[in-house]
């Protein structure tokens, strides 16, 4: 279920874990389903008249069936009405744009929402998937939208790393629809030819925090990222860029990539970051992300160094940022903005109908939003 303070799921996010809870399940009751998603069994029945009116579902006596399993449970009633197929009579069709992300609940829901103005703004239909960071989950999803929903285009930030996701980008390379990358960039055919994408110019906010401490003092600026995320590169390309530009001293300085604040290994690896912070004086970090930021500026307080007095902190995503005691500075990539600008780069592909149409790439930047850790 939903929790008290999670942000309630976008309807197409609900009927996406529908599908995805029948097909894990099979059996699944109407009401533990309302129940799990925090919604009222009325809203759940919506969603499968929604979902069996696309072809997804097939709906049953008091429910659905998919790929064999029978959501039961419900009395005999009459079924609510399903939405009138579209009244295009061949001629006119609404657009429908099919979106997989790896999260629905960091950093993505300011990127959906981006999407989903600019989709309702031009009269389209937006069908949004959650993954899981995973390039063969991702691949099911997109498959799911192309062969199922008959999506006219695709946006999605897939796993571009490791035999899987260069697998993944190869099929994107092919895909029988166009496909825009968000907060992604790959290549794809013997030529390296770079894909459509939309991007937060990572690097430049990195360097722009960089900058800021700079110019409060800080001459030795360290960095922490984790290892998992695709943002970590640009984020240690432009603070090494620019502390190289600024003449900073690098020897010494921390920089690391280190596990994920929830492995076990989290709390040993941050006394070793501050512990060599004060071995070499290193008066400032920049760290990716908000999590992990936190976590560090708790660390500093149990062991009695003074955020920013001791150590200037800057934070990489602007999440959850504002809510650390003191609330950290930031750099925060433009989410709304990647999914507007990504919708328009879909559909200006899909109107024009040149096939010798150069591959776009849209770079959009960050803004570096300063507070208390860093004054």
């Amino acid at each position: 279920m939903t929790g008290p303070e999670s942000p309630a799921p976008l309807p197409d996010e609900r009927r996406a874990q529908v599908v995805e809870l029948l097909r894990q399940r099979g059996v699944v009751r109407v009401t533990d389903l309302a129940e799990e998603l925090d919604v009222s069994a009325i809203t759940i029945r919506r969603d499968i008249a929604l979902l069996a009116s696309q072809g997804v579902i097939r709906r049953v006596r008091g429910g659905a069936v998919l790929h064999g399993g029978a959501l039961v449970g419900e009395p005999d009633r009459p079924a609510p009405p399903q939405p009138a197929p579209e009244e295009n009579g061949g001629d006119t069709r609404r657009l429908t744009v099919g979106m997989v992300v790896p999260s629905l609940d960091y950093y993505w829901p300011d990127v959906i929402r981006g999407v989903r103005e600019a989709a309702a703004a031009a009269g389209a239909r937006l069908v949004l998937r959650g993954a899981s960071y995973q390039a063969a989950d991702e691949r099911r999803q997109l498959s799911w939208l192309v062969e199922f929903v008959g999506v006219d285009g695709l946006l999605v930030a897939p796993t571009t790393t490791g035999d899987d996701g260069e697998e993944l980008v190869r099929w994107l390379g092919q895909s029988p629809v166009p496909v825009v990358l968000v907060e992604r960039a790959a290549t794809v055919g013997p030529y390296r030819e770079a894909m459509e994408s939309v991007v937060s110019d990572h690097v430049l906010g990195a360097a722009m925090a960089v900058r800021h401490l700079a110019a409060l003092g800080h001459r030795r600026v360290g960095v922490i990222t984790t290892v998992r995320s695709p943002t970590t590169p640009h984020v240690r390309h432009g603070w090494r860029q620019a502390c190289q530009e600024l003449g900073l001293d690098l020897d010494g300085v921390p920089d690391v990539t280190t596990v994920d604040r929830r492995d076990p290994g989290w709390a040993a690896a941050l006394d070793d970051i501050l512990d060599a912070c004060l071995a070499t004086g290193t008066s400032a970090l920049l760290v990716h992300s908000d999590p992990e930021a936190i976590s560090l500026v708790e660390r500093c307080q149990e062991r009695g160094i003074r955020v920013p007095g001791d150590l200037g902190v800057v934070t990489y995503d602007d999440e959850v940022a504002e809510l650390c005691d003191p609330p950290l500075s930031a750099v925060r990539p433009p989410k709304a903005a990647i999914g507007r600008a990504a919708f328009a780069l879909l559909s200006a592909r899909l109107a024009d109908q040149d096939p010798h149409r150069p591959a776009h790439r849209v770079v959009v930047e960050p803004r570096l939003i300063v507070r208390s850790s860093s004054a």
